[in-house]
C-alpha cells in the first residue's frame, strides 16, 4: 500500500482526518489532495470509451433502433468521430444494443393469364446513372385491426427514393396508377419523367387496362419480370423488406389509418431524408440526389 493509500484509509477504516495522518508522517496535504484527485479521474482510455458509447446509443436511438454498426459507424464519422466499426460493434455489445432481424414477406402476384406481358427491360440490373431513368414498384398487405390494408410503391433506381406511395383497401390498378401519379408529381409533371422506366412484377394490377392505359398516356415504359421469381424485381422486395424490419414488426395497427400515418411520417422523416442507404454510399436518397445535382451544376 502506498503511503498517500494509508492516509486515505486511515480515514475511511478509523476516521482519522487527512489533515491529522499528513501531519503525523510528516506529508504535505496538497501532495496527498492532487494523489487524491488522480485516482477519482478516469483515464483517458475509460473516458473515450463513456463519451463513444453515448454517442452509439444516441445515433442508435436516432436510427429508431434500426441500424447496426455500419450505418452507426457512418453516423459517428459524419460527427467528427475517428473511430473503427470493430470498436462501434464492441460498445454496441457492452450497451446491448442490436438492431432487427428481417423477416421475409408474403407474395401477393395474381397474374391475368389472358394479359400480354411487357418484357425485361431491367434484367435484374437495379442501378440508373441519373434520376428518372428507372423505376420499381410493387404491392404488399399491412395487417390492422380493422382488416387488410395494401401499400403501393414507385421506387426511383438512382437513389432508392420513394417517389410514390399510395395505400387502399384492395391492391388493384386504382391503388397503382394513384402511385404512379404522385411519382410523376413528386418529378415535377409528365415531361420530366418522360421515357421512364417502371419495372414491376406480371400480376393482374400492372396489366390491367386502366394502369397501362395510364402508363401510355404519361409515356411511361413498362418492364417485367418473371412469374415467381422475386430476384427479378429485388429492389421492390428490398424496400418491403425494410419497411417490414423497422415498422411492421414493431407496431400493431389498430384502424387503417393510424397504419396510413404512422407509414407515411416513416417515409417522409426517415426513409428518404436520413435512412443511409449502402447503395447511396450510405447517405440518404434526397441528400444523394442533392450531392448528385450540385456535382452536375
Amino acid at each position: 500500500m502506498s503511503l498517500a493509500a494509508f492516509i486515505a484509509d486511515q480515514r475511511t477504516s478509523h476516521h482519522v482526518p487527512h489533515a491529522v495522518a499528513c501531519r503525523a508522517l510528516a506529508v504535505s496535504e496538497s501532495w496527498f489532495y492532487k494523489w487524491h484527485h488522480r485516482q477519482h479521474q478516469p483515464m483517458p482510455t475509460e473516458q473515450r470509451r463513456a463519451e463513444l458509447d453515448a454517442a452509439v446509443a444516441e445515433a442508435f436511438e436516432q436510427s429508431h433502433g434500426l441500424h447496426g454498426s455500419p450505418r452507426i459507424l457512418v453516423d459517428l464519422r459524419a460527427d467528427g468521430w475517428t473511430v473503427s466499426e470493430k470498436s462501434v460493434a464492441k460498445s454496441m455489445a457492452r450497451q446491448g444494443l442490436v438492431a432487427r432481424v428481417r423477416k421475409r414477406r408474403k407474395n401477393l402476384t395474381r397474374p391475368d393469364k389472358r394479359a400480354v406481358p411487357f418484357p425485361d427491360l431491367v434484367k435484374r440490373d437495379f442501378t440508373a446513372s441519373a434520376p428518372n431513368v428507372k423505376w420499381v414498384g410493387d404491392m404488399t398487405e399491412i395487417p390492422t385491426g380493422e382488416g387488410k390494408f395494401y401499400l403501393s410503391t414507385a421506387i426511383d433506381l438512382f437513389s432508392r427514393r420513394l417517389l410514390g406511395y399510395a395505400t387502399g383497401c384492395h391492391p388493384d390498378a386504382e391503388l397503382a396508377g394513384d402511385t404512379i401519379k404522385m411519382a410523376v408529381a413528386a418529378r415535377g409533371g409528365k415531361e420530366r419523367v418522360a421515357g421512364v422506366i417502371f419495372h414491376s412484377d406480371r400480376g393482374s394490377t400492372y396489366t390491367a387496362n386502366t394502369f397501362t392505359t395510364l402508363c401510355h398516356k404519361l409515356d411511361i415504359r413498362q418492364s417485367m419480370g418473371r412469374i415467381g421469381s422475386c430476384f427479378d424485381n429485388a429492389a421492390a422486395e428490398s424496400f418491403f423488406s425494410t419497411l417490414e424490419h423497422e415498422v411492421l414488426s414493431r407496431h400493431h395497427f389498430k384502424t387503417r389509418d393510424q397504419a396510413q400515418r404512422v407509414i407515411v411520417k416513416w417515409v417522409v422523416d426517415f426513409y428518404n431524408r436520413r435512412r443511409r442507404h449502402s447503395s447511396c454510399g450510405m447517405k440518404s436518397p434526397i441528400d444523394y440526389e442533392t450531392s448528385a445535382s450540385n456535382r452536375a451544376a
